[in-house]
């Protein structure tokens, strides 16, 4: 892994995609930019520079060092829109369902976490894996202690990344040392986002875990703090498993459904994202595209934990567009590698008789991710100033995958797609050759070849 900033321009050089609209929503000859001998332009803080086909800006880098990734393709770095960290060695965990799994596996491994020195050794290796798997900013959950969020964001901060965290709330039906209290919660949340939030690239958000675990005095003070800090998030769960859905109800005998119990709270924002949605009511989710609020799809995880199918294409509709990204979910997610979660995304569809093209899953995972996070502006595409993020993946990084994908880099976006499916179903760790963060290599595969030269 590489650390510290870079202090002299550079380039790089290879086949390139990124999406300059939503495939969901126009045309994806439109919403696709591929250019098969393209040249990244990146300044000395890590912001991109300079962007297009070789051949238009060669003349303008013959000074500085290119390094060439043939026979590649580069992609914004990968955004995972919703991911624990502190359920990273319980990936994996047999045989329950949601309210059952928590309380089996999650509770017992997060009491781990009070102690600051196993979560640093826990964080060092989670940022390993999201690096390895071409994944570069995420929206994480830490546990209850509020140590468990420091030792995030130190490790964070120190590689430079762009990520989002924060302390779980959660002040009942829970073990009591992993409870709080509702204003212990406010004050430690408060604390959080006074010292971390916009330092650098790190971004705060508050986090209730689910209503469940939240009274409606906490939930009222997670409200107050979005109010105190308008621009920090607000992340939480929503309708995830039915028996969950449920609970709520009785839990929240006067409210209207699952989401109105956040939107009481002031919890419903634009700056709010709810994993999973995967029981929502067509209210719920005229609701949330009124609101701008975001929901992550976690295919992986929901059907791991037998929780149901996600309705992508209702989230996606253009009479009432929500902002969707896609999520692993980890521990009840089964993979760190946003290739394999767009693969069981595919299948998700594929049961509601729904189709999920390459296009459309890689522009959840890269820009999609990036406006669900309202980061846009920032990241997700390779836009002149945005920050250069970007990973770059080999779609013949296996015997089978380079039998299937062949030699040769596509020519047309009809052969890219076809490329890409592939790349997305067969895909893995594996396939991510080198994942760049603010322009500096942050992951190489050790088999990957590429040239540097000067031009």
């Amino acid at each position: 892994m590489g650390e510290g900033m870079t202090t002299k321009p550079q380039a790089f050089r290879g086949a390139f995609l990124d999406f300059v609209h939503d495939p969901f929503h126009w045309p994806e000859h439109e919403s696709v930019r591929y250019v098969k001998d393209g040249v990244l332009v990146v300044d000395h803080r890590g912001i991109i520079q300079a962007f297009g086909p070789y051949v238009n800006i060669a003349p303008n880098v013959a000074n500085l060092p290119i390094t060439h990734y043939p026979h590649h393709l580069i992609l914004p770095g990968f955004i995972d829109t919703h991911i624990h960290y502190p359920q990273t060695e319980m990936i994996a965990a047999y045989g329950e369902q949601l309210l059952a799994w928590l309380n089996q596996y999650t509770f017992p491994t997060e009491m781990k976490f009070q102690n600051k020195t196993y979560a640093q050794k826990i964080v060092g290796f989670f940022l390993d894996e999201l690096l390895k798997n071409g994944t570069t900013t995420a929206l994480v959950f830490a546990a209850v202690y509020p140590g468990s969020v420091d030792a995030f964001f130190e490790e964070a901060e120190r590689r430079n990344l762009c990520m989002i965290a924060g302390k779980v709330m959660m002040d009942r039906h829970a073990p009591a040392m992993l409870c709080d209290t509702a204003e212990s919660s406010y004050q430690e949340t408060k604390a959080l986002i006074e010292k971390w939030h916009k330092k650098g690239r790190l971004r705060y958000a508050v986090t209730p875990r689910f209503a469940a675990t939240s009274t409606p005095e906490q939930l009222r003070l997670a409200g107050q703090l979005l109010q105190e800090f308008p621009d920090v998030y607000l992340h939480t769960h929503l309708s995830e498993n039915l028996d969950e859905v449920a609970w709520i109800a009785s839990l929240f005998p006067d409210s209207h459904g699952y989401l109105d119990v956040y939107d009481r709270a002031g919890l419903v924002t634009q700056r709010s994202i709810f994993a999973h949605g995967i029981h929502l009511t067509d209210a719920e989710f005229m609701r949330l595209s009124e609101a701008e609020s975001a929901i992550s799809f976690c295919p992986t995880s929901n059907l791991f934990l037998g929780s149901g199918l996600f309705k992508l294409e209702q989230a996606k509709s253009l009479e009432h567009p929500i902002k969707v990204g896609l999520g692993t979910d980890i521990g009840a997610g089964t993979s760190f590698s946003m290739l394999q979660t767009a693969n069981e995304a595919y299948k998700v569809a594929q049961l509601r008789q729904q189709k999920l093209s390459s296009f459309r899953a890689l522009f959840l995972a890269t820009l999609g991710g990036a406006r669900a996070l309202n980061l846009g502006d920032r990241l997700g595409s390779f836009e002149v100033g945005k920050e250069a993020d970007f990973v770059v993946l080999d779609p013949r990084s296996t015997p089978l995958m380079a039998l299937r994908n062949g030699p040769d880099t596509p020519q047309t976006l009809t052969e890219l797609a076809d490329q890409t499916f592939a790349l997305m179903m067969m895909g893995d760790d594996r396939a991510v050759g080198a994942t760049y963060v603010l322009g500096n290599l942050a992951y190489q595969r050790d088999s990957l070849r590429h040239d540097s030269a000067q031009s």
